[in-house]
């Protein structure tokens, strides 16, 4: 039976630079000092005395409204032009598995991997996420991201047609997270403590279907991530189905960034698509939208 609990986002914080904190101190700062000097240009001392009794009320009002204008500016407008009008989908034999099913899979196919905290799988999605996914800690299967990735794909390659055009060259100077999947991984690690496998609200594609990569990143919520390289394959790992036939919406895995020349020019994005030789896993241009991919995305929350 699922629990009385419901999840409201979380939004992911925590990583702003120094730079960034004194300009959104000093963008603020100037905001209120004008605001003041509008205000005062049209009290007098009755008004203004009545403005001050309601202080308390006021300070409350006002940090409500600069709160929601600033979240309301969180999803950023760049590179709207990249985005084309999409009709792809999922195969029509792709369904989502239990949570419990998924945790059974990834254990016989992880030997390494140990507890997860299935009983989240039974809580009532929100809008945004399609279902549960159970996605492992690369922590608990390699000692770096990168070995982990090339051992999923190990695993790929045992279980299904498939060629990587990239083979070889998946260093740490070719592949690596983006800062923003990174923090949401270390926040969905301590939410779910002690946990290998993490039970995570995700999006197979269709919510950026059409997106440039790099375009999905910009127009995330508050609470999205992408899902990177490690984190799509296990989730093909548990349903291959999602990517078994030639019309439907391919994968990019946009929590990743790729350097296809190993010097720090981190322009690429990983992918996999699915033609009649199997899967294949390469690399495309962050900045092109193409109708036949969709960027997989997780979500944050806190339970309530």
């Amino acid at each position: 039976m699922a629990t009385a609990h419901t999840v409201v986002p979380l939004h992911l914080s925590g990583n702003t630079t120094e730079d960034q904190n004194k300009l959104l101190e000093d963008c603020l700062g100037n905001a209120a000092r004008n605001a003041y000097i509008a205000v005062v240009e049209q009290l007098d001392r009755q008004s203004a005395q009545s403005v001050l009794d309601a202080a308390r009320e006021l300070k409350s009002e006002i940090t409500r409204v600069v709160i929601e204008s600033v979240r309301s500016r969180t999803v950023s407008h760049r590179y709207e032009g990249e985005e084309v009008d999409s009709n792809r989908g999922y195969p029509p034999t792709y369904r989502v598995r239990r949570i419990e099913a998924q945790v059974t899979e990834l254990k016989k196919m992880f030997p390494m991997v140990g507890a997860a905290q299935e009983k989240l799988g039974r809580i009532a999605l929100p809008t945004g996420p399609e279902a549960w996914f159970a996605i492992p800690r690369w922590q608990a299967v390699a000692p770096s991201y990168n070995k982990a990735v090339e051992l999923v794909l190990d695993l790929l390659v045992s279980k299904r047609r498939f060629s990587n055009r990239i083979a070889g060259r998946m260093g740490e100077t070719y592949l690596r997270q983006t800062e923003r999947s990174k923090l949401a991984e270390s926040i969905l690690a301590n939410q779910q403590e002690g946990s290998d496998i993490l039970v995570v609200a995700a999006q197979a594609g269709m919510l950026h279907r059409g997106c440039s990569a790099r375009r999905t990143r910009a127009a995330l919520a508050g609470n999205e991530f992408c899902l990177g390289v490690f984190a799509v394959a296990s989730l093909l790992l548990t349903h291959p189905e999602r990517l078994s036939t030639g019309d439907a919406l391919m994968v990019d895995c946009g929590g990743d960034e790729y350097s296809p020349h190993s010097d720090y020019t981190f322009d690429r994005v990983p992918l996999f698509d699915f033609d009649l030789s199997g899967i294949e896993f390469s690399i495309f241009y962050e900045d092109r939208a193409r109708n036949m991919w969709g960027t997989p995305t997780g979500f944050l929350y806190k339970l309530s």
